[in-house]
């Protein structure tokens, strides 16, 4: 990781993500969410003012070491109890079904490996824990799509591997989760990247996935 990716991209996406629409987002993604938290993509701790009260604690992972200093402000903000771990989302450091729940904000556009990750959501639930989510990705809309294959290259180039072409409700059924509600939608902005799924996804009750490797 090299200096811009460690020591400006962090503060550029600060910036973007504390838009009104953004927070709105956030808001209605994390609505549901309950007990023992798992947040996957913890960054800036953004989505801390908004967890319900029905919320117990919270596990925050990042790759970034940066990400608890970002965060500190919210943090400190907060009455959850937060404990933030530098780690990859394709390899988490928790036993199988410690959690309730899991979030994700704008996530999966950056994982490496998505299906991984999301294998390893499934791994860390207990059977019926929900995953709650709003990401964005590939659109319906031809057009639109033709650019975000175009653009994609240019995009992971410049924002730190971000992509803009995932079917990201694919991604979550394809390991094993079973999607049990779904909004599509644009937000204002160019339609190449504001094409957004928000939703909830459940972790069966035959037991969690077994994590590949």
């Amino acid at each position: 990781m090299g200096f811009y990716e460690r020591r400006i991209l962090p503060y550029l996406i600060l910036c973007a993500m504390r838009g009104k629409d953004m927070q709105e987002q956030r808001q209605l993604a994390l609505a549901g969410a309950r007990g023992r938290v798992l947040e996957v993509g913890f960054g800036n701790g953004l989505n801390l003012r908004h967890y319900p009260p029905q919320v117990t604690s919270l596990d925050g992972v990042d790759p970034s070491p940066l990400a608890a200093r970002l965060a500190r402000k919210e943090i400190a903000a907060t009455a959850l109890p937060v404990a933030v771990h530098t780690a990859s989302a394709e390899a988490l450091p928790f036993a199988d079904g410690t959690f309730d729940d899991a979030c994700m904000t704008w996530t999966l556009c950056t994982i490496p490996h998505p299906e991984q990750a999301l294998r390893e959501i499934r791994r860390v639930l207990k059977p019926g824990g929900r995953v709650h989510f709003v990401e964005h990705g590939l659109s319906p809309d031809a057009g639109v799509a033709r650019w975000q294959q175009r653009l994609n290259g240019l995009q992971r180039f410049v924002s730190g591997g971000c992509n803009i072409n995932r079917k990201i409700d694919d991604l979550i059924a394809g390991a094993g989760l079973h999607v049990q509600s779904l909004e599509n939608f644009y937000i204002k902005g160019p339609r190449t990247h504001t094409y957004f799924y928000r939703g909830r996804a459940v972790c069966p009750v035959d037991g969690p996935a077994q994590a590949d490797g």
